[in-house]
């Protein structure tokens, strides 16, 4: 991993942890090994180095979705994006515990970055589900754009306490880790509220 990268991991898991406001550059710095001058020399200020970690973190989703909204059936497109989004999160719980910490502490800068990476390709799986729910494929009552929002509410806050929760869902021999457990049934819970009973159990 080259250190602009570095920077980025080290800087999403620390204000992950402490906060945008109780962490330092010195101690970003630290955490990747290198001086402060050099960080600065990646990243010319705290505020950049966030726009740059929070940005990168959201546009993940346009190298992905594309590809993903792609797939022949309504069915592998929901079980590819939720897989997706599920792992996205769980593969670094810090990811989803920053994302909900900057939608409380700076609602206002979170809602022009959501508008710009997120709210194009909500209305376009809302469009998605809306012709599939004309077809039949999908629940009448559900709310495409807001199942959207919902989906990925539950994705980002459950990941977000996952590990603080194992003690409640612990471990299993038989079920897997308490993260694979939570995404399963993340899945499993998303689905069936969203496909008739024909098209969930084909």
């Amino acid at each position: 991993m080259d250190v602009r990268n570095q920077i980025l991991t080290q800087a999403t898991r620390l204000f992950a942890e402490q906060g945008y406001d109780g962490t330092s550059v010195q101690e970003i710095a630290d955490a990747v090994g290198i001086r402060k001058p050099s960080l600065l020399y990646h990243f010319r200020s705290k505020d950049e180095l966030r726009e740059n970690v929070l940005a990168e973190m959201l546009a993940h989703w346009n190298s992905v979705l594309p590809g993903l909204l792609l797939k022949a059936s309504t069915e592998e497109r929901f079980d590819a994006t939720m897989r997706a989004l599920t792992e996205f999160f769980i593969e670094d719980p810090d990811r989803a515990r920053l994302f909900l910490r900057e939608t409380l502490d700076r609602p206002v800068q979170m809602q022009a970055m959501l508008s710009a990476f997120v709210q194009p390709w909500v209305e376009l799986l809302g469009g998605q589900l809306e012709r599939a729910k004309e077809q039949g494929l999908v629940r009448a009552g559900v709310d495409p754009q807001a199942y959207a929002v919902e989906v990925i509410t539950m994705a980002v806050a459950g990941t977000a306490v996952i590990d603080t929760l194992q003690t409640i869902l612990p471990d299993d021999p038989a079920r897997g880790s308490t993260r694979k457990r939570h995404a399963r049934e993340l899945i499993r819970v998303a689905r069936s509220s969203l496909y008739t009973e024909s098209e969930g159990e084909n």
